[in-house]
């Protein structure tokens, strides 16, 4: 019989579950929230009138038409954005992982910090006033986002990468850019290819929400048919939503378990 010993209590963990519990309560009084005024009869009665004006989805040839082109613009936008954005970390991620000397790591890092703590919907306002309404303010505004990103992971990425191939490349006389394609891209491609993958599903996803400040996709449908209180029309519309990132969520699932399969 196997006898473990007992655990020691832990002080430090009652205090951190303490002070959580009373930075919770802070922040509610703070925002002067009432959790309890969601579930009172009224906001519930509310809640069930307004939710049944969204049945039954408007399913009309004419309309679902619409929605697909939308479904259609927004996974072109998510695709051109992530494609774009992969290209530029390539470029990126040398003077990110500190392959062009340290000046060039800091301001390379910066750059990318940069990019990516502007949040998407803001970037798509600035692309908005900058090349007007339309897919292709949407598709700048999720490309500069995601280069910040990837550029950051891609650079990690390399950085992390044994670098005894692209020394012997450098040895014999190859350039930094050399080195990196013919030494350092073929053992980490599947990572860059798998962090591409997971920035696309995040960019479908928020190029259905970017058309709320009118850079295209479904997004600026939802928005439109809610600004006119077409309930049955928006309940179309969300339900493609949820239909497109399930899907999409499926076919990156499959290309990882296809990538993995191919690496052994």
């Amino acid at each position: 019989m196997n006898h473990y010993p007992a655990r020691k209590f832990c002080l430090k963990c009652l205090i951190t579950l303490l002070l959580v519990a009373i930075f919770i309560v802070m922040s509610f009084a703070y925002l002067s929230l009432n959790p309890l005024a969601l579930f009172t009869q009224q906001a519930m009665s509310d809640i069930a009138i307004y939710t049944a004006r969204f049945f039954p989805p408007d399913l009309s040839p004419s309309f679902l038409q619409k929605v697909w082109s939308g479904v259609l613009q927004a996974l072109a936008i998510s695709a051109m954005a992530t494609l774009l954005s992969a290209i530029a970390s390539l470029f990126l991620a040398l003077p990110a992982a500190g392959q062009f000397g340290r000046s060039a790591k800091v301001a390379t890092r910066f750059f990318l910090n940069f990019l990516r703590s502007v949040p998407e919907l803001v970037w798509a306002v600035l692309m908005v006033l900058a090349v007007g309404l339309g897919p292709f303010a949407g598709t700048l505004a999720l490309a500069l986002h995601t280069t910040g990103v990837l550029g950051r992971l891609f650079g990690e990425t390399l950085e992390n990468h044994s670098p005894n191939a692209t020394q012997a490349l450098r040895l014999a006389g190859a350039s930094n850019t050399q080195a990196f394609i013919y030494g350092a891209l073929p053992g980490i491609y599947s990572q860059l290819l798998s962090y591409s993958l997971y920035r696309w599903e995040m960019n479908i996803r928020m190029a259905t929400i970017l058309g709320f400040v009118g850079a295209g996709g479904l997004g600026q449908i939802l928005y439109y048919e809610l600004s006119l209180l077409h309930e049955q029309q928006a309940s179309t519309v969300i339900m493609a939503m949820l239909i497109l990132v399930v899907a999409v969520d499926m076919i990156s699932n499959k290309l990882r378990r296809v990538q993995m399969h191919s690496l052994g």
